[in-house]
């Protein structure tokens, strides 16, 4: 897929309104029963969109799938830690939560 195919911005629903938030804004997706949670700095909104086909139309050098559940922006990652185990986490320049990246996709901290 070229570059100018992927996402530039997501639709978010918000009562009757409907957000638009650039992909650059976005920390994080995450899969949240039927819908996918959006996370940005500043607010959180759920989107009409399974993560695997969210995936599909996110620009692959900015967005990594980390957990079956969790897409991250890298763009949006200050550090990345390790637990005693040797499992990577990643910490949010812009957020207070980290994220984990799961065994199968732990191969992808060694890139970063």
């Amino acid at each position: 897929m070229r570059r100018g195919a992927y996402f530039r911005w997501i639709n978010a629903d918000s009562d009757a309104n409907v957000q638009l938030v650039t992909v650059e804004e976005i920390c994080y997706f995450q899969a949240d029963t039927k819908y996918t949670r959006m996370v940005t700095a500043e607010r959180e909104a759920v989107i009409r969109m399974p993560l695997k086909e969210l995936l599909e139309q996110l620009d692959p050098a900015e967005f990594w799938q980390i957990h079956r559940a969790t897409i991250v922006n890298m763009n949006a990652v200050a550090e990345v830690s390790r637990d005693p185990r040797g499992h990577p986490t990643l910490h949010l320049k812009k957020r207070p939560e980290t994220l984990a990246v799961s065994q199968p996709f732990a191969h992808l901290s060694r890139q970063m």
